[in-house]
C-alpha cells in the first residue's frame, strides 16, 4: 500500500485531495495527548523540581526570556495541562495535537521552548505556551481533572444535570467536567459501560451514568500504566477496532456530537438512550 507523504510535503497526496483536506484527514487520524500521557511528562521531569534555570532558549514569541535565571518549585498537570511552576508565575503547556517534547536530548530542528539546568534539559516542539501569572491554584479546579487526587466524581455528576440534552460522547470531552479525558478514553469508557456515543446525558439512567463518571477516572490510570509499559494498544478494546469483541458483530464507526471526533462502537450491545 502506499503510504502517505508527509503533512508539510509541497505536493498531494493521491485522489486529488488539496493539501487542506489532506491536513485534516491527518487531524482525524491523529490521537491528541490525553491526561495519563501528561502525567507521565510531569513524572519525568521530576529530576528537575528545586532546580535553576541556567539558560533559556527556543522559537517562541511570548518572552520566555523571563525565565532564565527562575528556580522550578513544582511540576504539576491538570488534564491536559503540563504546569511547570515558579514563585511568582507558572508556564502552561499544552501539547495539542502534534507537540512532542524531548527530555535530556533533542531533535533535529529548534525547539519551541528549550529550558536547561545544570543536571540536564527540557525541549518541547509544537506546543502551545501560555504565562498564568501569581499561584497556579487560581487557575485551576483540581476537582475536574480526572487524575489528580482532589478529583470529585460527584461534582461531575451535578454538571451533568446541566446538560440533558447533550451527547455523552461531547460531555465526556468536557475538560470542565472531565479534565483530561480524550478520544481514546471517551470510546473505551463508553464500550466498557455498555453506552452508545449519542446517548443523551439526561436519557442516561443514573447507576450507568455514575458507572461512566467512575471509569473515566478507572480507565485513565489504566491507560498510564499500559502506556509506560508500552502495551496500551494492546489493551483497546473498541478504539479503531472493526469487530465487537463481546458480540462478534461488526462495529461501526462515525464522527458524533458538536465535537465531531471520532467514535467507535457496537450498536448491538452499547445501548442507545434517547
Amino acid at each position: 500500500m502506499e503510504s502517505k507523504p508527509p503533512i508539510m510535503a509541497v505536493f498531494f497526496p493521491k485522489k486529488n485531495l488539496s493539501y487542506i483536506k489532506y491536513f485534516l484527514y491527518i487531524l482525524q487520524k491523529k490521537a491528541m495527548p490525553e491526561g495519563p500521557s501528561i502525567v507521565i511528562l510531569k513524572e519525568v521531569v521530576q529530576q528537575f523540581t528545586g532546580q535553576t534555570i541556567i539558560s533559556v532558549s527556543g522559537s517562541s514569541t511570548i518572552g520566555i526570556g523571563r525565565i532564565e535565571g527562575q528556580t522550578v518549585i513544582s511540576f504539576k498537570s491538570w488534564g491536559k495541562h503540563f504546569l511547570i511552576c515558579f514563585e511568582d508565575f507558572t508556564i502552561r503547556i499544552h501539547l495539542l495535537m502534534f507537540g512532542t517534547y524531548r527530555i535530556n536530548e533533542r531533535k533535529d530542528r529548534k525547539p519551541q521552548l528549550n529550558l536547561t539546568f545544570s543536571n540536564g534539559e527540557i525541549n518541547l516542539y509544537s506546543c502551545s505556551i501560555k504565562f498564568l501569572e501569581g499561584d497556579v491554584n487560581l487557575h485551576y479546579d483540581w476537582t475536574t481533572d480526572v487524575m489528580n487526587e482532589a478529583w470529585n466524581p460527584e461534582l461531575a455528576a451535578n454538571k451533568l444535570q446541566m446538560i440533558p440534552d447533550q451527547m455523552i460522547c461531547d460531555a465526556l470531552l468536557d475538560q470542565n467536567i472531565f479534565a483530561g479525558v480524550g478520544n481514546i478514553i471517551k470510546n473505551e469508557v463508553l464500550y466498557r459501560t455498555y453506552v452508545h456515543p449519542e446517548s443523551l446525558v439526561g436519557k442516561v439512567p443514573s447507576a450507568v451514568l455514575k458507572k461512566v463518571i467512575d471509569e473515566c477516572s478507572i480507565y485513565s490510570f489504566d491507560f498510564l500504566e499500559w502506556k509506560k509499559n508500552y502495551v496500551l494498544r494492546e489493551h483497546w478494546l473498541i478504539y479503531t477496532k472493526k469487530h465487537c469483541q463481546r458480540c462478534n458483530l461488526p462495529t461501526q464507526y462515525k464522527h458524533t456530537g458538536l465535537r465531531n471526533r471520532r467514535s467507535f462502537y457496537c450498536p448491538n450491545c452499547q445501548n442507545l438512550y434517547l
